[in-house]
């Protein structure tokens, strides 16, 4: 019978606060990247991505750091019904820094923490049973209540037929063996962790560790005596991490030398950062264990899953899609310097990203200049009114999926942040209105670092007034600014939309959006969003969205302007658009916002009036895609 979830992972849940500087002391890092992280937690989020339907058994707090690790397990495709919310304790966090590619301070705060607070009541039978197998990591075992619930969760899933794994995780001073300072200590021979942990070997199908964490499983710092005393306990698969040497299974008797064990091919890498390595390869493992490969392709996916690991910052963040898994398989190791590899990270950006927009109904607001120019605008108006036009949108929106807004951070800076955790796609412009050549806001600041001021939600939306035939001069000095912008957007982890609108520079025929499309791929320029003409022409559309396909096969999409388009042209170019599925839905300002602005600005109507009139044109506007899609019979591919 097939289950619900492949695999429920049971243990840890932190933050991780990752030092952003590398190559200095931890002391010295000047800020932090916030991740999620905990062994547990890392590898439910890297198996989702690799395509299994994985679960987290834990507690966080009730507060925001414990919302924050829901939030993002939910986003990353976990299911998160077994993370329960502890209403006296905090979620733990753990500050880590790069040193070096052997040397990785950090220092876990986890004093009564959460998850540590796990216990028997915690675990739901009719949960574990959904599940083909369940995956626990030692440091739960090193506390009576933790263990107990491990323990229940280890029974049920063999009582119910279910396969069991443990990662053995060993961290010493999560035992009590080392001070706070010793977090990167890796081995501390004890026989008390030994005998715990040799208690409970019989229980697993898969135990996988370190050479060290075999050491404390086995009692022996010598390697094959140590995998022999864990075999005499437990028939179970044995896997050996061996570092850079890959990794070796053991399904039977262990011979005498680990290269004598079942092996995947390892990949000549730069080592970056070797936090979270063991998570990513355990995620590689339990996707090729749980989908019955032999072993020594199980661990070929592990040893690259752990290479993405330990060339990126971040642990969670550095895990591969299977989509990527698959591409590097298939084409290797081109620099060892994996992240720095720019075909591998374009793919690992764009297939894992956060968030279904497949329909996008955007209402634009971002206007600044045709505002400005209205009777009656003052800055405190227009703000006043950007405001209004925020009511509409949720008035309208009424907390469903698929709606957005385009706002500005200068006048509409109060909307702006109200918007956010609204369940709203917030796009956000940067470019000075109607500049040409393409400059940017000053809140950008000269080197672009007003980014990081950024929240994660906020798209980086750019208009560049570009066309095939402007001058060597124009094309150098727009290009360069939209590439630094593209690049600052990577670095800040902020998604891209460029807009386009060739037709405001001169001619443009069936081929010409297809042409300044290419050329910016040319140029290294992947947006995650293109905002485009409404277009009648289906050639026009067909060599539009073969240009963004035959670059960049995991886009967002399009989603098409209205140039305060009457409703019945807009109709009309909605009606062509929707036959294309790379067409996300629209982004329109002027024609929902343009009239009630005007009235509204000159003191003619209320906010109320001016709210209804924008909520009735928008939720018209949303009508008229829906149907346009829905009644698009065959689209175009």
């Amino acid at each position: 019978m097939a289950r619900p979830l492949d695999v429920i992972t049971i243990g840890r849940a932190s933050v991780d606060l990752y030092g952003t500087q590398v190559g200095g002391r931890l002391e010295d890092m000047a800020s932090f990247e916030k991740y999620i992280g905990g062994s547990p937690t890392n590898i439910a989020a890297g198996t989702a991505r690799l395509g299994l339907k994985s679960a987290l058994v834990t507690r966080v707090g009730d507060e925001h750091m414990g919302r924050f690790i829901r939030e993002e397990l939910a986003r990353e495709g976990v299911d998160v019904r077994g993370v329960v919310t502890d209403p006296d304790r905090l979620t733990a966090l753990v500050l880590l820094g790069i040193r070096d590619e052997d040397s990785f301070p950090l220092i876990f705060y986890r004093e009564n923490c959460a998850d540590m607070a796990l216990c028997e009541d915690d675990i739901e039978p009719a949960f574990i049973a959904e599940a083909r197998a369940v995956v626990a990591t030692g440091t739960h075992l090193s506390h009576p209540r933790t263990e107990a619930a491990v323990l229940k969760a280890l029974r049920l899933a063999r009582e119910g037929g279910g396969q069991t794994a443990l990662d053995i995780d060993y961290r010493p001073n999560l035992w009590g063996l080392a001070g706070h300072g010793a977090g990167e200590e890796r081995f501390i021979a004890s026989d008390q962790v030994t005998a715990k942990l040799q208690a409970h070997l019989p229980l697993f199908d898969l135990i996988v560790g370190t050479e060290e964490e075999f050491h404390i499983a086995g009692g022996t710092t010598d390697t094959i005596a140590a995998l022999r005393a864990v075999r005499a306990l437990t028939p179970a698969t044995l896997v050996c991490k061996r570092g850079p040497m890959g990794a070796a299974a053991f399904p039977g008797d262990i011979p005498d030398t680990l290269d004598q064990g079942q092996s995947g091919p390892g990949f000549p890498i730069e080592v970056f950062n070797v936090l979270g390595a063991g998570d990513g390869f355990m995620s590689g493992l339990l996707k090729g264990w749980l989908d019955g490969q032999d072993w020594p392709t199980a661990l070929t996916y592990a040893n690259a899953c752990g290479a993405f690991a330990v060339s990126r910052h971040g642990c969670t963040p550095a895990y591969p899609s299977w989509e990527e898994l698959h591409f590097f398989l298939g084409r290797g190791v081109r620099t060892p310097a994996l992240r720095k590899d720019a075909d591998l990270e374009q793919i690992h950006w764009s297939t894992n990203r956060k968030g279904d927009w497949s329909t996008m109904r955007v209402f634009a607001f971002d206007h600044r200049k045709q505002l400005e120019d209205m009777e009656g605008a003052t800055p405190e108006a227009i703000a006043a009114f950007k405001e209004l036009c925020l009511d509409a949108t949720l008035q309208v929106a009424r907390g469903r999926p698929g709606y957005g807004l385009l706002c500005d951070g200068r006048l509409g800076r109060s909307a702006l942040y109200r918007a956010a955790g609204q369940g709203l796609w917030i796009g956000r412009p940067v470019e000075w209105p109607a500049s040409r050549p393409l400059t940017l806001e000053p809140e950008i600041g000269p080197d672009y670092g007003g980014l990081r001021e950024w929240p994660l939600e906020h798209v980086v939306k750019v208009l560049c007034f570009y066309h095939p035939d402007d001058d060597p001069a124009m094309k150098a000095e727009q290009e360069a600014v939209v590439t630094r912008l593209f690049h600052a957007c990577r670095r800040n982890r902020l998604e891209f939309l460029l807009e386009v609108i060739p037709s405001k520079v001169g001619p443009v025929g069936d081929d010409t959006t297809a042409a300044v499309i290419r050329r910016f791929y040319d140029i290294g320029v992947y947006p995650d969003w293109w905002k485009l003409e409404p277009m009648i022409s289906d050639a026009a559309w067909s060599a539009t969205c073969a240009a963004i396909t035959d670059n960049d096969a995991h886009t967002r999409g399009i989603v098409v302007l209205g140039l305060g388009a009457e409703e019945q042209a807009l109709a009309e170019s909605f009606g062509v658009a929707a036959r294309y599925p790379l067409v996300k839905g629209f982004a329109v300002g002027r024609t929902i916002h343009a009239r009630a602005g005007e009235r509204f600005l000159r003191g003619e109507i209320s906010g109320d009036e001016a709210v209804r009139i924008m909520a009735d044109t928008y939720a018209r506007l949303c009508g008229i895609w829906d149907a346009a899609r829905a009644g698009a019979g065959e689209t175009v591919a």
